[in-house]
């Protein structure tokens, strides 16, 4: 698998306390999710996956600094990693600091039928704020985004709108950007305003709701493919629609 081929999926939630049970639960939940999928090996300093006998228990002793260690299902030629890290306050929506959670999947017919699910079992896992899901090639695109040039604001590719660096949007329910799939909190929907019945009924047909109250919402049947007119313009509404994504209703 190259990296062009992978699907990345990030999630943002409130920060580690102690010897946290949700490292577990996004563990778990992604093993649920994707069939057949154990997230039991972890990788030596060269990057060779080795066996974790007790992966549980190694995990919980493993947590620190806000995250945990990179754990991986341990086939080289279909390679599924996922890592936690910690993000300070000083670059975070309302100087919190935060738990962020970073998976990689090959982009193949079985993980695009799981994908929802998998993003699903992550989030809420890891009781996120919100979280995304997204084709990598489509995520390079997105990132210019939020990314400072030399000369200064960000220059977003292909017409997308610019959005604030994450320090400054005034809270952290609010999502950064968009993507393929996206987890919103109940916390984080009820920020955007989503759903309105009378404005959100293409975006509904593609939700799910989440056990805690939350949504998955997909935005394009097949994924998100920036070279694709009507999955570029998809993306395009969805910013129009939700302006308080990226910080970009305030000052």
């Amino acid at each position: 698998m190259t990296t062009q081929n992978c699907l990345v999926l990030t999630v943002y939630a409130p920060a580690l306390v102690g010897k946290d049970g949700r490292t577990l639960d996004v563990i778990r939940g992604m093993e649920q999710a994707l069939p057949g999928l154990r997230l039991a090996w972890r990788l030596s300093e060269g990057g060779r996956p080795i066996a974790l006998p007790q992966r549980d228990a190694w995990l919980v002793e493993k947590v620190k600094d806000g995250g945990f260690p990179l754990v991986c299902n341990g086939d080289e030629s279909y390679p599924v990693t996922v890592v936690g890290r910690g993000r300070s306050g000083l670059f975070s929506p309302g100087g919190q600091d935060h738990f962020e959670v970073h998976a990689e999947l090959p982009l193949d017919e079985p993980v695009i039928a799981s994908a929802a699910a998998v993003l699903e079992g992550v989030a809420e896992g890891a009781r996120a704020f919100w979280g995304r899901a997204t084709p990598y090639a489509a995520a390079v695109d997105i990132a210019y985004q939020t990314a400072p040039t030399l000369e200064g604001p960000p220059s977003p590719r292909r017409g997308l709108p610019a959005l604030k660096l994450f320090e400054h949007i005034r809270s952290p329910e609010i999502p950064y950007y968009l993507g393929w799939l996206n987890y919103w909190s109940a916390a984080a929907a009820q920020a955007i305003g989503f759903p309105d019945p009378a404005r959100d009924t293409d975006l509904l047909s593609r939700a799910r709701r989440t056990a805690s109250g939350g949504w998955v919402v997909q935005l394009t049947d097949a994924p998100l493919d920036l070279d694709n007119p009507a999955h570029l313009d998809a993306l395009k509404r969805a910013y129009e629609r939700f302006p308080e994504i990226g910080g970009r209703d305030s000052p």
